[in-house]
């Protein structure tokens, strides 16, 4: 039986865009690409290209709303959507997570203009779903900052973080960050990989944040979105890991060593981990 879709409403429409198939680009898409009044998009010939694939005919003006230009872009599509249809739409996935579109939405709020969703894929739940990890409760967090101190600084936040940690990462970062992320959060705690979502080559590499590290210096390539498994729900305490330092000290390993890989996805820093190992020793 063929669907039957309600005319497009007055105002701004998110619309999803496929990861990388078509097919799944819901009806609805299909429908807005061929009606709205004007159409906001991150790359003006990509879209162009994913409405030829889908058979649509864009009739409206095709607009370029990307991250330097959406704030002055704003008024004017609010303005258009006061009497017609807007309908923005990012490279792939949602507009606004971690994409442009914000500026339209606030500025259509605070004119009262209508705005709605025409939901659909996002890497996202896409990379929770196919994790393999608890993520029951998740926080997204974007792209981790590019540079060393802030990086470190950033994982070092989510230390005591129990959630689910989803974000995106591009190719040569990959490796270092979850070099920095084994370091810091425990080089056996579970993580996936998941590249190229929905694509020819889509990939979901599973494992704990150490061995992907490694696997990350010669596999690291295309759209990522890494997921790690929050922390365990009971902090440990100093003296159960003075106990693994003397476990690990005993089969030979140094001191700091122990103390550092023992501290790794704790609340407790290095140092508090290796005094209190000290102090043990003199009692």
């Amino acid at each position: 039986m063929s669907l039957q879709l309600e005319p497009l409403p007055r105002g701004v429409i998110l619309a999803a865009t496929p990861l990388g198939n078509p097919g799944d680009a819901s009806a609805r898409l299909i429908q807005a690409l061929g009606h709205a009044d004007v159409i906001a998009a991150e790359d003006t010939r990509r879209v162009r290209n994913l409405a030829a694939a889908l058979g649509a005919e864009i009739r409206g003006k095709v607009v370029s709303n990307f991250d330097h230009n959406e704030a002055e872009r704003s008024r004017m599509l609010v303005d258009a959507a006061r009497t017609g249809t807007v309908l923005v739409v990012s490279d792939a996935g949602m507009p606004l997570v971690s994409d442009p579109g914000h500026s339209i939405v606030d500025a259509a709020v605070e004119a009262g203009v209508p705005v709605t969703c025409f939901p659909g894929p996002s890497a996202v739940p896409t990379a929770l779903a196919l994790s393999g990890l608890g993520v029951g409760h998740f926080l997204f967090d974007a792209f981790p900052p590019r540079k060393p101190g802030p990086r470190k600084a950033w994982l070092e936040s989510l230390v005591g973080e129990r959630r689910a940690i989803a974000f995106f990462e591009s190719p040569h970062r990959l490796a270092q960050t979850l070099a920095d992320a084994s370091l810091i959060l425990g080089a056996e705690r579970r993580a996936a990989v998941c590249r190229e979502l929905t694509k020819t080559y889509e990939e979901v590499k599973r494992g704990t944040l150490g061995e992907l590290a490694e696997w990350a210096e010669e596999n690291a390539r295309g759209e990522i979105t890494v997921v790690i498994e929050g922390g365990t729900a009971e902090p440990a305490s100093l003296d159960e890991l003075v106990a693994q330092v003397r476990t690990e000290v005993d089969r030979g390993v140094r001191a700091k060593d122990a103390c550092k890989q023992a501290a790794a996805g704790t609340e407790w820093s290095n140092r508090e981990v290796y005094d209190a190992y000290l102090a043990a020793r003199e009692e």
